[in-house]
């Protein structure tokens, strides 16, 4: 039941920030670059008991794909401002979010490790 209260509560909020941006794109833009997912599953873990080391290991982990998440959504800005295909943009950003991350570890183990 507290699944499909989690996902209710969920679809709400985008279903709020998607009619925004239909409206104001600017505005529902800067509402989507809100942390509202990663707060949300913050409050869900926390509401569901689990402990703070796993809240904190999530927040760094969150952290650590914003680098990612940036390369994303540059390569999908720049794909749709050359009138390629949503689908094609989508699938190019998430193609160099991937390799970015794959690069982002790499780099990370050889850095420590």
């Amino acid at each position: 039941m507290f699944t499909l209260v989690k996902i209710i509560a969920s679809a709400i909020i985008i279903g709020v920030i998607t009619e925004i941006s239909r409206r104001y794109p600017h505005y529902g833009g800067m509402l989507a670059a809100l942390p509202i997912i990663s707060v949300i599953s913050i409050l869900w873990l926390y509401i569901q008991g689990e402990q703070m080391e796993t809240l904190s290991k999530f927040a760094l982990s969150v952290v650590w794909g914003i680098p990612a998440t940036v390369v994303m959504l540059v390569i999908i800005w720049l794909a749709l401002q050359h009138s390629l295909h949503l689908f094609f943009s989508l699938g190019l950003g998430l193609a160099g979010w991937l390799l970015f991350l794959f690069a982002q570890n790499l780099l990370i183990k050889h850095v420590i490790g």
